[in-house]
């Protein structure tokens, strides 16, 4: 069966997972290796845009959205979709470049290759996860601590598995072709732009509302500001559209395991 490649390495994982706590633990750690500061350099720069977004949008210049927006305030926006994007963004990309950091162990050791990608997202998800949770009390005056909210937990657990789908199998397509690199880095500078990041869903032609939908990030950034900003939980078209991205992902990794099974080592 298709899934089938997929099913075993996961297999795989869970039987190691001792030793993806550990190699996650390690990555964290090797991040604030020698620094005084600590985790403190791993949160400050989202921290630092996130203030910025409230200090100059909602404080200095008072800019304010329309009627049709889930919130009035600009920053208050902003905030959720772009520390979301952040995270999504920083785990692809690790993601994506393990199996490369990782090749020399890979060709002396017959280590599962998922362990270097659940590595990377599971240490970026370490960091980005307490920042999304600490809107949850920060935002609860906007709607009251309404019981949507805590759909930022499943919202959070599906981004992670979508990040992990993601990063894998363009860590493998990276091992197969470096140009996957760049052309990914672009993609994720640029995909912000179509998304509902930076506007609201009602701001972008009618006609043209289908390509946002394109980008795996839609469906959860719409559900992080139906929980976040109003304590709405989020429609069914956000539950349909992770579902559609994480099939299509485990599809195509899949298959990417079966393909490259015999002949990962030679490309790293």
């Amino acid at each position: 069966m298709l899934l089938s490649p997929l099913r075993a390495e996961c297999r795989q994982l869970w039987r190691l997972r001792g030793l993806l706590a550990v190699l996650t633990r390690r990555e964290i750690a090797a991040r604030v290796a020698g620094s005084a500061g600590g985790l403190l350099w791993v949160w400050l720069p989202p921290l630092l845009t996130v203030a910025a977004y409230y200090l100059v949008f909602d404080l200095v210049f008072g800019m304010r959205l329309g009627a049709a927006a889930p919130t009035a305030r600009v920053g208050t926006y902003l905030i959720v979709g772009m520390l979301a994007w952040m995270a999504f963004a920083d785990a692809v990309q690790r993601g994506m470049g393990s199996l490369l950091e990782a090749g020399g162990m890979l060709q002396k050791n017959p280590l599962p290759a998922g362990l270097f990608p659940a590595r990377a997202v599971l240490a970026s998800g370490a960091v980005f996860a307490p920042l999304m949770l600490a809107l949850i009390p920060l935002y609860a005056g906007v709607h009251h601590f309404r019981p949507g909210v805590w759909a930022l937990l499943p919202l959070l657990a599906l981004q992670g598995v979508l990040a992990l789908l993601a990063g894998y199998l363009l860590a493998i397509l990276a091992a197969a072709l470096r140009d996957v690199l760049q052309l990914v880095a672009v993609l994720l500078s640029l995909g912000v732009f179509l998304s509902p990041v930076l506007f609201p869903v009602e701001l972008f032609p009618a006609g043209w509302r289908w390509l946002l939908w394109l980008n795996p990030m839609t469906g959860p950034i719409l559900g992080y500001q139906s929980a976040l900003l109003q304590g709405a939980w989020p429609g069914r078209e956000v539950w349909l559209a992770l579902a559609v991205w994480l099939v299509l992902l485990a599809g195509l990794l899949s298959l990417a395991l079966a393909r490259s099974r015999d002949q990962l080592a030679d490309w790293l």
